[in-house]
């Protein structure tokens, strides 16, 4: 959601700020702002709108400094507006301050403030911090013999009920930043004599391969050129410093229109990037070293519940069919932000499989402590290194997508299944519930499937000619059987995110219980007819359909000669075995709502009110 880049060194502070912010502008935002601090004193600019509107207002400022921090907004307190827009002063302007996450207990804090004579010039809970903050500073003892910044920011911490990954900047030193972090990512990049905070490493890399991942709980404070780690009860911390595999040009468009368009024609690649060094179909082996010491757990469990939001709640849909159909295991998918707020059954038997992009999702990260607390065991498959998600579970695998930027997920869809089918041939040829032959034909036919989806991808003028009939629909409907359910589910919520058109997902036989009476002329339905166990059902379902005059995209298998003379459009995709169609048969969905956003002047990479990690509730 919000973004952070903060850094302290030897640079120019504000160009270094700015271009960590449009490396960030993928979260999700609605306004931005900087603080520097130089010889003019703290100053702080900001502005409703994109980053491109900040440096409109930034044009002819005095912006010399050598320490700076800046900030994308994702609105939770507040209308979007420039007085909302972080940075945020404190009451006398002896500090400024940038915040990811929701202060819960905010209002009591800022009732407290109200009485001592503060004001404050935001509806933002991150405002009411910052003076929270500097009252402690102020009074913990008096000017003379008042602690540090560092502490002041500990203590008010400790009184904090939320979220947060802040960054705050003293205004009479030009050295130090203290940062700190619970329940929202902050990465801090380690140069020679300088250092980068920021909530993901993407502004970091372009500096710096040597990065910290801040703890919960952790304090971190840069002053002349050392950083300290503390956490909340000031006990001091060794930093694990990592190197970061990251590569600049992998969050380019590299001469794609959009990110999202790059990121569908990567998924050839992303999918076997998956697989690699994990499958190997000539001697039927495959390693999951992520899973080695829990294999047996999981092949053992009685339950698997899978959570997830969104696309990775898709993912863990197509995961169901998989596990319970080759491992024979019973599995529940929930949504991760209703799992949380009802008393679930768990046992210390039970296997919870936590999905994420980002590694950050916080309903998803609630849910897992929730599981934990109950004894079960926790896998966790994401996408980013070093992520919450990954440090607090027992055991899972990455996905190796690459950086994923258009907030709406495509490759990360792909690799997540990709990687939850590992998961659960593993599983089965532990509990010998898969013959070797069939064990052995599922790898063979994962290797192909790269190409396979390279051939789908070949079909993209295609699908746009499709999409330009369909530009102006104002509903859409999905329809999918078994397997492809999901990836109905899934295209629907792709049309939805990027071109704002009206789209539900259904299981096709749900059709006669209530959504066939949306069906006319101008209702237009995507259908997945691959030809699997299925097919003659979804062929009845799609007469139905045209029998009450709906218009008809099918995506089907190459080489049908009866679904073509039926339906109004038709997009092949490759015959590969039915436990491996989602990663085919998603791909004509996606480009489809790619095409569809573009004509209709979206922006695809960034669509209103939506945010890439959703990092709080």
């Amino acid at each position: 959601m919000c973004g952070i880049v903060a850094y302290v060194g030897h640079r120019e502070a504000c160009p270094l700020v700015i271009k960590g912010l449009k490396r960030l502008e993928y979260r999700g935002y609605d306004s931005a702002g900087v603080a520097l601090l130089n010889g003019d004193g703290l100053k702080v600019y900001k502005k409703k709108g994109k980053v491109s509107a900040l440096e409109q207002e930034l044009d002819g400022k005095e912006l010399h400094a050598t320490i700076g921090m800046g900030h994308t907004r994702w609105a939770t307190h507040g209308e979007p507006n420039d007085v909302n827009a972080h940075p945020h002063y404190s009451f006398h302007k002896k500090i400024a301050i940038i915040h990811n996450g929701i202060i819960e207990n905010y209002a009591t804090i800022k009732e407290t403030l109200v009485r001592k004579g503060h004001t404050f010039t935001s509806q933002t809970d991150t405002e009411v911090l910052g003076q929270f903050i500097e009252d402690i500073w102020e009074n913990a003892g008096g000017p003379a013999n008042r602690g540090t910044l560092e502490d002041a920011v500990r203590l008010a911490l400790q009184e904090v009920v939320g979220a947060y990954a802040i960054v705050v900047m003293n205004a009479a030193d030009p050295t130090q930043l203290v940062a700190a972090r619970k329940g929202s990512p902050l990465v801090i990049g380690v140069g020679e004599g300088e250092y980068f905070f920021a909530s993901d490493a993407s502004p970091i890399i372009e500096y710096t391969k040597d990065v910290i991942y801040l703890n919960e709980y952790e304090i971190a404070t840069v002053k002349d050129g050392k950083l300290n780690i503390v956490t909340l009860d000031n006990t001091k911390t060794t930093p694990y410093v990592q190197k970061i595999e990251m590569e600049l040009e992998a969050i380019e468009k590299g001469g794609f229109e959009h990110f999202m368009l790059k990121e569908i024609f990567e998924q050839p690649r992303s999918i076997a990037d998956s697989m690699r060094g994990r499958v190997n179909a000539a001697e039927g082996t495959l390693q999951l070293g992520g899973l080695r010491d829990y294999l047996d757990k999981l092949a053992k469990s009685k339950r698997i519940i899978i959570v997830g939001c969104g696309t990775s709640w898709h993912a863990g849909l197509v995961a169901e069919y998989i596990f319970e159909e080759l491992a024979r295991i019973p599995v529940e998918v929930e949504y991760a932000s209703e799992f949380r707020y009802r008393n679930p059954i768990i046992k210390e038997g039970d296997i919870v499989i936590a999905i994420s992009q980002s590694g950050e999702t916080a309903d998803t990260l609630a849910a897992i402590e929730l599981a934990k607390s109950k004894g079960a065991t926790i896998f966790g498959v994401c996408n980013v290194v070093g992520s919450s998600i990954a440090r607090a579970t027992h055991a899972g695998a990455y996905t190796h997508a690459g950086p994923e930027i258009g907030v709406a997920s495509t490759k990360a869809f792909t690799a997540q299944v990709t990687v939850l089918t590992l998961m659960a041939l593993a599983a089965a040829q532990r509990k010998g519930t898969i013959s070797d032959t069939l064990f052995r034909q599922l790898l063979a036919e994962l290797e192909a499937i790269p190409a396979k989806v390279e051939r789908v991808l070949q079909s993209a003028d295609k699908i746009k000619e499709i999409a330009y009939i369909f530009t102006y629909a104002r509903n859409f409907i999905y329809l999918g059987r078994g397997l492809n359910f999901p990836v109905a589910l899934e295209g629907a919520l792709k049309l939805k995110e990027i071109s704002y058109i009206h789209a539900e997902g259904y299981p096709a036989a749900e059709m006669k219980h209530g959504p066939i009476a949306l069906i006319d002329e101008d209702m237009p339905m995507v259908v997945v007819a691959t030809q699997d166990s299925s097919y003659e059902k979804v062929v009845s379902n799609i007469q139905e359909v045209k029998a009450r005059k709906g218009r008809v995209i099918a995506v089907t298998t190459e080489g049908d000669t009866h679904l073509p003379t039926m339906v109004d459009f038709v997009i092949e995709i490759p015959k590969v075995h039915d436990i491996l169609m989602p990663l085919i048969s998603v791909i004509p969905m996606q480009l489809l709502a790619y095409d569809i956003a573009v004509m209709r002047g979206r922006n695809v990479d960034q669509p209103r009110n939506l945010a890439k990690s959703v990092t709080v509730e």
